[in-house]
């Protein structure tokens, strides 16, 4: 076994009895509100952790992504990265409680801890005494959820003037999460609108949108998913009306197509324009489908040298592997043909609520496969 692997239950360890250095990061970045469009002090949260660490090129760009360098002995350059925005809006009260055991509160888990622990990186390498022939670029990156469609990482991509040669993305939960590979999709919403003026019936049922909407969602349902490649259309809300005496005249349908393929992503999307143009026609109404974000599939391989080591890294530290595909900032990095991963750091509960949950403990463990993975990773490029 290698040192980078058999050195990481050290690395847990030794963080375990630091851990006031990241969780005091995790309890001020989930603080911050960060909604996507909104990050901006939890962005300068992040540069000024930067600069406190004494790194290099420490920038807010265009796009308001923090970033910096620790600088290494080569002109090789490894990519760390976390997203910035949280699902939740600035009215939110963002209070964290810290427990002995767990750390609570909306956002923790996505993505204040992975923004903890990148603020925490340099600190945490001085810590373990862990060096780097390749420079370290790090990236808060804003913009990554919903209509924001991985602004900030596509921003950094297309115009950083460093090549990047390998990334790691850091996601809050769940410990043991691998992704290396990215699903094509497109998420997108269906609107409906009635003529306000029309005179609703006395007999029978008066619907308003929701019966376009409804017959919407049973086509959509009846559209063929093929399962292999591995294809799933996810519907997620239904926005309309606000009492019970009258029909409301809009509604919004939200929803997203996922597969391994793009062509089966593209085919269901046309299916549902379809549906869309034909409702319009049906029953009298205003339809439209609007795109809000798009994704590329792409794979590094279950056999790539990152992925095989880090799943013995998982072992080393007694995590089991979930392998999963990824939307997120990983497929930004497939898009530019840059081998990446992205890990989960911890356990937790309640993702996406407010009483969003993560577990101090295996933090530390989190930490430690991150810290070899970029010691593999090290190695790999100067051995390349």
């Amino acid at each position: 076994m290698t040192p980078f692997i058999s050195n990481s239950p050290d690395h847990r360890d030794t963080m375990a009895r630091h851990r006031a250095t990241v969780l005091g990061n995790i309890v001020m970045a989930g603080e911050i509100p960060s909604p996507t469009g909104g990050e901006r002090k939890v962005v300068e949260f992040l540069y000024n952790r930067f600069i406190e660490a004494g790194l290099n090129h420490v920038t807010i760009d265009e796009a308001g992504n923090a970033g910096a360098v620790l600088p290494g002995n080569s002109d090789r350059n490894i990519l760390v990265a976390a997203h910035v925005d949280k699902i939740w809006s600035k009215t939110v009260e963002h209070r964290i409680t810290a427990l002995e055991n767990a750390i609570t509160g909306p956002g923790v888990a996505d993505n204040a801890l992975g923004v903890a622990i990148l603020a925490s990186l340099p600190r945490i390498l001085e810590i373990l005494d862990v060096t780097f022939d390749a420079n370290l670029i790090l990236v808060g990156t804003t913009g990554s959820l919903g209509p924001g469609n991985l602004g900030g990482m596509r921003f950094f991509l297309e115009n950083t003037r460093e090549p990047i040669h390998a990334g790691i993305c850091l996601e809050g939960m769940d410990l043991g999460r691998l992704s290396y590979s990215s699903l094509g999709m497109v998420r997108a919403e269906i609107t409906v609108k009635l003529d306000t003026e029309s005179d609703w019936p006395w007999h029978g049922v008066g619907t308003g949108a929701i019966g376009p909407l409804s017959k919407i969602v049973d086509c959509i349902l009846g559209i063929d998913r093929p399962e292999k490649p591995r294809t799933t259309i996810l519907l997620g809300s239904i926005q309309s009306g606000s009492g019970y005496n009258f029909p409301p005249s809009s509604g919004v349908l939200k929803f997203e197509i996922r597969s391994e393929s793009e062509d089966v992503v593209d085919r269901i999307y046309h299916q549902i324009e379809e549906i869309v143009e034909e409702t319009s026609v049906r029953d009298d109404c205003e339809t439209s489908l609007s795109v809000l974000a798009r994704r590329k599939s792409g794979d590094i391989g279950f056999r790539h040298p990152f992925v095989r080591a880090i799943r013995e890294i998982m072992e080393s530290l007694e995590i089991k592997p979930r392998i999963a595909p990824s939307i997120s900032e990983l497929s930004a990095l497939l898009d530019h043909g840059i081998p990446g991963l992205t890990l989960g750091i911890t356990k937790g509960d309640h993702r996406s609520t407010r009483e969003e949950s993560i577990v101090i403990e295996d933090i530390f463990t989190g930490i430690a496969q991150i810290v070899s993975t970029l010691e593999f990773i090290d190695h790999y490029l100067k051995e390349s």
